[in-house]
């Protein structure tokens, strides 16, 4: 079987350049590449890679097109949740749970689910 090398997920959005500032102020992405042409761009934080179009005309777009939400691994959650809990709209606080994963949500210009969670063993041993 093949072996598969990355992940990049395409996020639709009517609003390219609004998405793109959200990503790139709020988040710290950086603007890899951008086409007026295709509506299209492509961003990257710390190895993450995300792009963003606008829908094809043939497509079906009904605000968002994932049914689900982007779970980002990282570093700092405590950190990061004091920086993005008073710049974006909240979907849920910042909590240890179970699966012994601290963690919290938001959610992002379009509506999509932005998760983020640290495992808590690395959570004891950066403080």
């Amino acid at each position: 079987m093949a072996k598969f090398k990355a992940l990049r997920p395409i996020l639709w959005t009517e609003n390219l350049n609004d998405t793109i500032d959200f990503y790139t102020q709020i988040l710290g992405f950086t603007l890899q590449e951008k086409s007026e042409e295709w509506q299209w761009a492509s961003l990257e934080k710390n190895g993450v890679e995300i792009m963003l179009t606008k829908p094809n005309e043939h497509e079906k777009f009904n605000r968002i097109g994932f049914t689900g939400s982007f779970y980002f691994v990282v570093d700092e959650v405590n950190k990061l949740w004091e920086e993005l809990k008073i710049k974006t709209k909240i979907c849920y606080e910042i909590e240890t749970f179970d699966w012994e994963m601290r963690e919290f949500a938001v959610y992002d210009n379009n509506g999509y689910i932005l998760q983020f969670g640290q495992h808590i063993d690395e959570i004891s041993k950066a403080e």
